[in-house]
């Protein structure tokens, strides 16, 4: 795959329009763009670390209806602080339905590697991380990204696979523990069983499926926390590296769990906001252990 972009488009922010092969994939281009926001960290020799650095993809929720700002840029700003580069894709929702976002997230993480040298970023470390139906979005890429339609698409090398997934919140079953409206907004109101099955992802986990951190509250009573419960647990038979943290009190839709993404004093919840630090953990032991791999 191999796209065009302006030698004057390199600044610390950028964005581009993901556009993925449609007729490759044997769909007409969706109405409306998608957009792709990156935020790249300076590279300077007084700063740590001031060679290449990790991304992170963000995927905002929004019940594949909208994409939440919520759980965009204010995610971003979380990464960036802490040393990562970020991108956040607000990808196509309905009237758009599956494959469409799934194609958007794998056209942003090959092209993110194809100028991982441009722009400074380790091609080996690059995560996807997502909200509520974002997090069906980051999960679907990081379980189903070597399915042949990603192949089709994109070649045989799947540079689109992230080396790791940060699902917060996530909608993860298509089947009874579903969030039913961004079901809807996926796969329509009646889909094809086959359909189903395939986007249940915690039936479609692997010993393929990259790394995962997750995230939930078991106060969640708008995507059932059994959503993360199944999916950990087919982590678990299939030996993939995860971590699970369930915290007790939140509701839906979370965030940060501060103030800056709060629309109410029930979004504000000092107790899980911990979730961030934890996940960025998570991402430095996968770098030691894919840089202990790299050296074996």
């Amino acid at each position: 795959m191999s796209s065009s972009i302006k030698e004057d488009d390199f600044d610390m922010e950028l964005h581009l329009r993901p556009s993925p092969d449609w007729h490759a994939a044997g769909l007409q281009p969706p109405e409306g763009d998608a957009d792709l926001a990156l935020y790249l960290l300076p590279s300077s020799p007084g700063l740590p670390g001031h060679t290449r650095k990790p991304l992170v993809l963000v995927c905002p929720g929004g019940a594949y209806a909208y994409c939440s700002d919520r759980e965009a840029e204010p995610i971003a700003a979380k990464y960036l602080a802490a040393g990562y580069h970020a991108a956040v894709l607000r990808y196509h929702t309905a009237p758009a339905r599956f494959p469409v976002a799934l194609l958007e997230a794998a056209w942003c993480i090959s092209v993110i590697r194809q100028y991982a040298g441009r722009w400074n970023i380790r091609e080996d470390a690059v995560y996807v991380c997502g909200f509520s139906a974002g997090g069906h979005l980051a999960a679907s890429l990081g379980t189903l990204w070597d399915i042949p339609l990603l192949h089709t698409c994109f070649g045989d090398e799947p540079v689109w696979k992230p080396d790791a997934q940060i699902l917060c919140y996530p909608v993860l079953t298509m089947g009874s523990f579903t969030h039913e409206g961004s079901r809807t907004n996926l796969i329509g109101p009646e889909p094809d069983p086959a359909l189903v099955n395939l986007l249940s992802l915690e039936k479609q986990v692997s010993s393929k499926t990259v790394p995962a951190f997750i995230w939930h509250t078991v106060a969640d009573s708008s995507v059932p926390v059994e959503n993360s419960l199944q999916f950990a647990s087919a982590l678990q038979q299939h030996h993939v590296r995860f971590e699970l943290h369930l915290f007790e009190t939140g509701r839906h839709g979370l965030a940060t769990c501060e103030e800056i993404t709060a629309n109410s004093p029930d979004e504000i919840v000092p107790d899980n906001q911990s979730w961030v630090d934890l996940s960025l953990r998570f991402l430095r032991r996968t770098q030691e252990q894919q840089n202990e791999s790299e050296v074996s």
